[in-house]
């Protein structure tokens, strides 16, 4: 499973962070969307921290925690930046399969190196390489980065949030559609969100939401 492709005519960046159910949703409406359409998608994956976003501890900064353990899934994160460093793909194929596992029966801890060694090497991924990658604390920066840069530049608030090209954002939370509407989905959504920057806010009615939808 690949989100993404070098011939590609629609470009996004989605900020996103493991523990988000909705990231699973998208990412699985993606899939489905890159397997039942002509249109090629480039998405470039990139951190936003729900924890850091959600603290009211005066100074907190999730990035300065001492024991990763405690962390809601700053660990998943850093796993997700060691898989890239060995290419795009193989990071897509891990992200995807940790998000399955996590969102699964067996809901998979976001705090344990074991679980993402196993998820590497079953994407095949060099695990010597991988496990170093995992203690390699300047991939902390590049996740602080990515967060400050989503809040500073796009003022994200939660996940997962699309930007578009033209630098239009959006974020969405939805649950998984039928397979035979993913596409129709997908180019409403990008008509809408992508195209039509007058449109501020959008939000249904809760409880319940989305009716119908289940």
């Amino acid at each position: 499973m690949i989100l993404g492709g070098e011939m590609s005519n629609i470009k996004l960046t989605i900020y996103f962070d493991f523990a988000c159910p909705f990231v699973y949703n998208t990412a699985v409406w993606l899939d489905m969307v890159q397997k039942n359409s002509d249109k090629k998608i480039e998405i470039l994956w990139r951190h936003f921290s729900l924890q850091q976003n959600a603290s009211t501890e005066d100074g907190f900064q999730v990035w300065e925690t001492q024991n990763l353990k405690s962390t809601r899934s700053l660990m998943a994160a850093i796993a997700g930046e060691a898989a890239r460093r060995q290419g795009e793909d193989l990071f897509q194929e891990f992200l995807f399969k940790l998000l399955i596992e996590r969102n699964g029966p067996n809901r998979v801890p976001l705090n344990d190196n074991e679980v993402f060694k196993r998820i590497a090497e079953e994407c095949g991924l060099d695990i010597e390489k991988f496990s170093d990658d995992l203690n390699d604390s300047s991939i902390i920066e590049i996740i602080r980065k990515d967060h400050e840069e989503a809040v500073k530049n796009h003022g994200t608030f939660g996940t997962p949030t699309y930007i578009f090209e033209n630098g239009q954002g959006s974020f969405v939370k939805m649950f998984i559609p039928p397979e035979n509407e993913a596409v129709e989905a997908f180019e409403d959504f990008i008509a809408l969100f992508g195209k039509r920057n007058y449109f501020g806010e959008l939000k249904r009615p809760q409880p319940p939401w989305p009716k119908g939808a289940l």
